[in-house]
């Protein structure tokens, strides 16, 4: 089976190779990437991580997209269009309004989001026309966003996934003493901004009720210590990591706003000095590029969500969230789901209704079928198909649909060209508070 890693220059491409090293599922790995130094220094620490492994794929670069497309079972789209250094300019706009600046919440992830849609709509036509018979699994964020966009060319041949929701389940049913692997959920949401309202052990019992009121268990995993007990009992929810930024925006925002650096800064320089340093060593010393990327990627991971953590009194990461977030491993589930009928349930973003008709067809009844949405989805050999939930309640439901007008009217005015209809996109976010810091936002950009 050949699968191809769109953005295969992409730091966390080695996670998902390293995946494949024990399983035989995928035999060869196609990477393409718009940045040749940059592929070349991933291609270098596969080749060091492959050591050992008889069962891992040929990898192989290509040489342009429809290279890269052809022939392929499946294709990850892990694109950043503008780099890092788009990322910093997404960030650095709305702080200077007043505004977040963050890559896929507030002003800067709808500023990625119109810098990315025309690019990901591309890359679905040309997977249309190319390998029509492609699974396509998004990774590109805002995921949500990008993957609705590609599925108005794809259709339910488009999946997204996000490693988010699969690690709130994992810490949650760590800290309510369960096996992770052996826990049912129900968790309802669009990407980066979803809730988990009820975990079940083997026996039928939901964990979360008794895990909302022990205090000390609540302390003892990430989002327990980002949200506080006193707001999960009253929300009587779990929310997934990225809801910190609605329900704490004033300290989530001071703490970017008094960082050193952004986020994206901080990766800017971080990842710009390991590609410049593994590209010197990637022909000759391959042992030395994996090296670097392994302790560049430890760094990451450290550091991840650090102002967040600022605000809620500074806290280091549990060890079980530092080997790569598990995104890649969210991926191959999927990969062996389809391609060998291993039925399974995974939180994914998919199309409401795929699967369905409207209505009664649909996961999230207050959304219209062709909404992508991120629910748990039974997977086989057809593809994702949501499983229908516990209708959303109000305050889960106004957020969702708030978000979802953002996410559609950043498509079409990806797909049009419409400044109003970036403006909608911008002002309508329930995290931007004036029309006017939107407006002079969107003036500074690029045209669309």
């Amino acid at each position: 089976m050949r699968l191809t890693i769109l953005g295969g220059g992409g730091f966390r491409v080695p996670l998902v190779h390293r995946a494949l090293l024990t399983d035989d599922a995928v035999t060869e790995l196609v990477l393409y990437d718009t940045d040749p130094l940059r592929v070349r220094a991933v291609a270098a620490v596969l080749a060091h991580q492959a050591q050992g492994h008889p069962m891992a794929p040929r990898v192989r670069i290509a040489q342009d997209l429809d290279d890269a497309l052809r022939g392929a079972d499946f294709v990850f789209s892990a694109i950043r269009v503008g780099g890092t250094a788009g990322r910093v300019r997404d960030e650095r706009l709305p702080l200077a309004e007043g505004l977040l600046g963050q890559e896929t919440v507030g002003a800067g992830g709808v500023l990625y989001g119109l810098r990315t849609l025309p690019v990901a709509t591309e890359i679905a036509e040309r997977v249309a026309a190319v390998a029509p018979g492609a699974w396509v699994i998004n990774f590109t964020n805002p995921a949500g966003m990008v993957t609705e966009a590609m599925s108005r060319v794809l259709g339910d041949r488009v999946i997204g996934i996000c490693d988010s929701p699969v690690g709130l389940v994992r810490r949650a049913a760590r800290a309510a003493g369960a096996d992770p692997d052996a826990v049912t959920y129900d968790y309802v949401g669009l990407n980066h901004l979803g809730w988990l309202r009820r975990l079940t052990d083997g026996q039928g019992r939901d964990l979360l009720p008794g895990l909302l009121a022990d205090t000390e268990a609540l302390g003892s995993f990430e989002e327990g210590r980002l949200f506080g007990a006193r707001w999960l009992r009253a929300l009587g929810s779990l929310p997934n990591e990225y809801l910190h930024y609605y329900y704490f925006a004033r300290e989530a925002q001071a703490a970017v706003r008094d960082a050193e650096a952004t986020r994206g800064e901080f990766l800017d320089r971080q990842q710009g000095a390991f590609f410049a340093a593994a590209a010197a060593v990637a022909q000759d010393r391959p042992q030395d590029a994996y090296r670097l990327w392994d302790s560049t990627r430890r760094e990451r991971e450290e550091t991840y969500m650090a102002e967040n953590r600022a605000a809620t009194g500074g806290w280091e990461r549990d060890a079980h969230d530092l080997d790569g977030g598990g995104y890649d491993r969210v991926a191959l589930a999927l990969m062996r789901a389809i391609a060998r009928d291993e039925r399974t349930t995974l939180i994914l973003n998919v199309r409401n209704g795929s699967g369905g008709g409207p209505g009664s067809g649909s996961a999230v009844a207050v959304l219209d079928a062709d909404a992508v949405v991120e629910v748990p989805c039974a997977v086989g050999s057809f593809g994702a198909r949501p499983l229908r939930v516990s209708p959303p309640d109000e305050h889960q439901a106004g957020l969702m649909l708030s978000l979802k007008a953002v996410e559609r009217a950043a498509i079409e005015a990806a797909a049009t060209g419409s400044r109003a209809a970036a403006l909608r996109a911008l002002a309508m976010h329930p995290l931007i508070d004036s029309v006017a810091a939107a407006a002079r936002v969107l003036d500074r950009t690029e045209p669309a």
